[in-house]
């Protein structure tokens, strides 16, 4: 007998098809995005565009430490991509740097934000998703900077078709020499499809990269079709400094499972490998991506969300042949749980979510000390009564950390014990 949240969850599944991207998310989920009670007055100071830039008036936040240990964070605020800077672990932040003079309609909520990478040298690059008028259209945004996050490149479209149609949910990975990939949902076949009085499932994946610090990008090439249109992507680079990538792909049958590829080089993708058999039917939007970390072992470790008859909630495998087989799926986290993160930083690996149970939204956190083998018991780390973003880890290479923000309140980062 399925429990109440999982009846909800269903009930919800049926009322829109993934054309329209209407959310779908756990019962859980969908508590998490009620705002607090002084939620209105907030707004309306965070909308004032005379006002300072505040961190705390974003509703997504990515990090990312650089080679010295310091921290960056790159957030959102009234159409600007701003960064700060961190030398004590977040208890103190620089003044935030505009990286995009020009204002522009920028997607900063749920599975989308704006990325943040960092090479060896420290140089700095960010990426985003431009708005744009048509429905659910959008173009993938690049910036660099070279002097330390002082100043920034003008941004760059990369996606090379520039039709007002859907290019989305960017993720980038930054190589061991600096190459730079960034990879997106892209509807240029969906529409290609329609032109010929086809039928096109779900979108295509294509991905560009570039081997001079993003000064130019490779013309885009595709790694796949029949992608899930409304999930967020990630990428890691594997140990011989290829790109691996995972996302929510839609198998024969309407099947919306995630699927992984890992390059051959630079410019070939491998093949598509499945992640998990969760056969989840669904011609409805999940609107929770995959997450993957790459050890220096070479263990892929990848964290999904599934809510199939069989399968529901979170799951966690591992590969130890670079992505081709994955162990048998751990469930982790109930039906109500969301967005999941996962980073391994040798043979430590942690995973962190959140949950609502009622009151609060509820961060929680596993641990392994073996490569993914065995896991510690869940134990909450943070919790608001608050709207809050996603968690994701981040590491300086030596420690890994909670990366969390909640509504109108400061950044969090939050050191995880071993």
């Amino acid at each position: 007998m399925k429990s109440l949240t999982s009846v909800l969850l269903l009930a919800a599944l049926a009322v829109s098809g993934c054309a329209h991207e209407a959310p779908i998310k756990s019962a859980g989920a969908d508590k998490q995005q009620h705002a607090g009670p002084h939620s209105a007055e907030a707004k309306g100071a965070c909308a004032d565009v005379k006002a300072l830039p505040s961190n705390q008036c974003a509703e997504t936040i990515s990090a990312a430490f650089d080679s010295k240990g310091v921290l960056w964070i790159a957030w959102v605020n009234n159409d600007h991509v701003y960064v700060q800077s961190s030398e004590d672990k977040g208890l103190s932040f620089s003044a935030p740097v505009m990286v995009n003079p020009v204002a522009e309609k920028i997607e900063a909520k749920g599975e989308y934000r704006p990325k943040i990478k960092l090479d060896a040298k420290g140089n700095m690059y960010l990426s985003w998703t431009l708005k744009l008028e048509g429905r659910h259209s959008g173009h993938i945004r690049f910036s660099r900077s070279t002097d330390g996050g002082r100043h920034f490149s003008a941004p760059v479209t990369v996606n090379d078709n520039r039709d007002i149609i859907s290019h989305r949910f960017d993720s980038m990975a930054v190589g061991k020499n600096g190459e730079i990939f960034i990879a997106w949902l892209d509807a240029r076949d969906v529409e290609t499809a329609k032109k010929a009085g086809q039928k096109f499932e779900g979108s295509s994946l294509y991905y560009s990269w570039s081997d001079d610090g993003g000064q130019h990008f490779y013309p885009n090439k595709r790694i796949a079709t029949h992608t899930c249109q409304c999930c967020r992507l990630d990428t890691a680079i594997a140990p011989d400094n290829t790109p691996v990538v995972t996302w929510r792909h839609v198998f024969e049958g309407g099947i919306r499972d995630h699927a992984l590829v890992k390059f051959n080089d630079w410019n070939t993708p491998g093949d598509t490998h499945r992640l998990g058999q969760d056969n989840w039917k669904i011609d409805a939007c999940p609107h929770h991506g995959p997450g993957l970390s790459i050890a220096d072992s070479g263990i892929y470790h990848a964290v999904w969300f599934s809510n199939s008859p069989t399968n529901q909630g979170l799951f966690y495998a591992y590969s130890t042949d670079s992505g081709r087989h994955f162990s048998t799926p751990l469930n982790f986290g109930k039906a109500s749980s969301g967005h999941p993160h996962v980073l391994a930083l040798g043979p430590r690996v942690n995973v962190v979510w959140q949950e609502f149970d009622g009151t609060h939204n509820v961060i929680k956190l596993i641990k392994s000390a073996d490569d993914g083998k065995s896991w510690s018991k869940p134990e909450v780390i943070a919790q608001t009564a608050l709207s809050g973003d996603q968690p994701f880890l981040v590491s300086d290479g030596q420690k890994m950390y909670l990366s969390w923000k909640t509504q109108q309140q400061n950044y969090q980062l939050k050191l995880i014990g071993e």
